[in-house]
């Protein structure tokens, strides 16, 4: 079995894959202090929960966009399995999405990956819409090559900047309001945050398909991606376990 690991810098998913079908999934809040040894007994703790052991995992694959998390989730690895780790990079996968990495020198592990998923998954042309942290949109062309992408603030991280700056606000829950106009503060938060990120997807999701010149499949993955994407006019298809499957693909094409 393959460990896939997504190190993200509000929540950290980790996924078991046996025979190419991912068999377990967890969420897990990603604490950039957590040493390598309440890693595993975290680990350990998911694993005896599925009446999984050390021996059932035979290969582990990580993106990381915590380096403080990076050393210590291989350290549990190779503790824990006996394995090394593959660690996904622009320099050590990019050629899979055809990445100019003298062009692309600073990407993300986590987008190389939804990338990846994407394009052998769905095909090319394709776009993705990760909704987490940040909001981040990557465009594979026609041809499968990787054209750039767009970072904006994640809904939350919005969210939790506005609380700071406004003393009247409170905390809403990221839910469909249902309604176009807000009667109270907290209905007017949600469709601000819910049908205005929905919005602001949709407008940039246009502005590249204009710029490629033809429309393009777009997948929404992510932690928020079944609160938002519903409410896209641009979004085909919602797929929570895409950065889980570029990790799968990955590992595949580099060790096989």
């Amino acid at each position: 079995m393959l460990l896939a690991i997504d190190i993200g810098n509000t929540q950290t998913v980790l996924g078991i894959y046996h025979n190419d079908s991912l068999v377990h999934m967890w969420r897990l809040a990603t604490k950039t202090d957590h040493t390598s040894d309440e890693l595993r007994i975290k680990l350990h703790a998911l694993l005896d929960a599925e009446h999984l052991t050390d021996k059932d995992i035979d290969g582990a694959i990580l993106a990381s966009v915590v380096p403080a998390l990076t050393h210590n989730w291989e350290k549990v690895c190779m503790r824990s399995f006996g394995v090394e780790t593959l660690v996904v990079s622009t320099k050590s996968c990019g050629h899979l999405v055809n990445i100019n990495r003298s062009e692309f020198t600073e990407l993300g592990a986590d987008r190389v990956a939804d990338a990846v998923a994407a394009k052998y998954v769905y095909g090319s042309p394709v776009i993705v819409v990760d909704f987490g942290t940040a909001t981040n949109i990557e465009v594979v062309d026609r041809e499968g090559v990787f054209r750039g992408g767009i970072i904006a603030p994640g809904v939350e991280s919005s969210l939790e900047s506005l609380f700071t700056r406004a003393a009247l606000l409170r905390a809403v829950e990221l839910e469909d309001p249902g309604v176009t106009l807000g009667r109270d503060t907290s209905q007017a938060l949600q469709i601000g945050l819910v049908y205005g990120e929905a919005a602001r997807v949709d407008g940039l999701v246009q502005r590249v398909q204009d710029y490629l010149g033809y429309e393009t499949k777009v997948i929404a993955t992510g932690g928020l991606a079944h609160r938002i994407a519903p409410h896209s006019s641009k979004i085909t298809e919602i797929n929570l376990e895409l950065t889980l499957q570029g990790l799968l693909r990955i590992y595949h094409e580099l060790t096989e």
